[in-house]
């Protein structure tokens, strides 16, 4: 294994989206080890699933040797992305970025190392220059490299001018200061190739021009693909809501179940990407039909538990899933509902099945029960009445619903 090999496994993983002049850039690998980033604002005191590929992608890079930075935006949050969203995100003050911050960096320890050796990860901030900058030496020094002729062609700002959406002259800065951190950290940092979403693919592209025309530097872009499942849904979104990478924010065991309940044929592209299984054996789970897939599903969950939460962790949250659906805790001792599946195949509103399985006594109080927090299915709380459970959600031949901590009932197709 060595450097350059880095590109080969990323495409093979599925990482790759775009990249700009691939080849060259293979070639620089091939020559040692590069360092390249990937910025992350502090929009919230977590992430979430939906950056972890960039996160794998980081941990790929140091497999290889290379050195991964961490550009945490203590100066771009202040500004907000307008890449994606449809109105101005809600500005932040100083205090909270700095909470979120904090947070934040919580989340890479389990997944890179950090050090100060050739592929040791680092982490910056680029408030330590951005908020140093004058605004008319900004202008002469990086304005006259940027047309608003070409800044009107990038999606962040033409999806949002489709729609008629307000863009506000803030976040029409928001490329300008991308593009500066990119060559700020060329010039302080070595960083010849940076990586996001599609959706960086035009602020990248303008970070790597601007290091050209004003210092003469050849650097490099790579997008990933962003993230949906087979059905559509957002990755990293539930109905219960975000599923964040620490255990403040979300158990072991929710991580684990949120993996295990994996539509099927998104099975192999996740353990592709979220796991470091090595690829053949991705391509046996993967190739499993029929009920066996659910060990497909198992694994994943545990592996990308283990990633994210510690590899004890990732098996007790197994052994509980296990205990709870194969063994007597669910089989035997929990009291059991039997709905027609025709029901099932269609879904019922969550309210109703909880008053249909006799946790509530009607469908008012089940609609309080959920609006209180009190209710779970496969031990994730459910946030949403009308949120519908299916025989999708069935885990080994039944459904867990629970009231509190002290009732529960398996429903179970008839």
């Amino acid at each position: 294994m060595t450097t350059g090999d880095f590109l080969s496994e990323a495409a093979a993983r599925g990482f790759i989206f775009q990249c700009t002049d691939q080849a060259a850039l293979a070639e620089v690998m091939k020559r040692g080890p590069i360092r390249a980033y990937i910025g992350f604002d502090c929009t919230a005191d977590s992430l979430h699933v939906g950056s972890l590929v960039q996160i794998m992608i980081l941990r790929l890079l140091q497999k290889y040797g290379h050195k991964p930075v961490v550009l945490m935006g203590g100066g771009t949050t202040r500004i907000g992305d307008p890449s994606g969203k449809d109105e101005s995100r809600q500005m932040l003050s100083d205090d909270a970025i700095a909470a979120n911050m904090a947070g934040i960096r919580r989340c890479f320890g389990p997944f890179l190392r950090f050090g100060d050796d050739a592929s040791g990860a680092i982490m910056v901030n680029n408030a330590d220059w951005l908020d140093k900058l004058s605004y008319i030496g900004l202008l002469r020094d990086v304005g006259t490299h940027f047309t608003v002729n070409r800044m009107l062609t990038f999606d962040s700002v033409k999806l949002r001018l489709d729609r008629e959406q307000p863009l506000t002259f803030l976040e029409f800065n928001y490329m300008i200061l991308q593009s500066y951190d990119f060559r700020e950290l060329n010039r302080r940092n070595g960083v010849v190739l940076q990586i996001g979403g599609s959706d960086q693919w035009g602020n990248i592209v303008s970070g790597m021009e601007l290091t050209r025309r004003s210092d003469g530097k050849p650097v490099f872009g790579l997008t990933t693909p962003l993230i949906a499942t087979a059905s559509g849904a957002k990755m990293g979104k539930t109905a219960q809501g975000a599923v964040w990478l620490t255990d403040d924010r979300m158990s072991a065991y929710e991580y684990w179940q949120f993996w295990r309940n994996t539509e099927d044929a998104d099975v192999g592209r996740f353990l592709r990407l979220f796991t470091d299984i090595p690829l053949d054996e991705i391509a046996r789970l993967e190739s499993l039909a029929g009920a066996e897939i659910n060990e497909a599903k198992k694994v994943l969950a545990t592996a990308a538990t283990a990633l994210a939460h510690g590899q004890a962790d990732a098996d007790e949250a197994a052994e509980t899933a296990r205990r709870a659906f194969e063994e007597g805790e669910a089989a035997d001792t929990l009291p059991t509902v039997s709905l027609p599946r025709a029901d099932l195949e269609t879904g019922i509103p969550a309210f109703r099945l909880f008053a249909l399985a006799g946790l509530a006594a009607s469908n008012g109080e089940a609609r309080r029960l959920i609006r209180g927090g009190g209710a779970r299915v496969n031990d994730i709380a459910v946030t949403e009445e009308g949120q519908t459970i299916s025989l999708r959600d069935t885990r080994e031949g039944a459904i867990k619903l629970s009231s509190g901590r002290k009732h529960h009932r398996l429903v179970r197709a008839a």
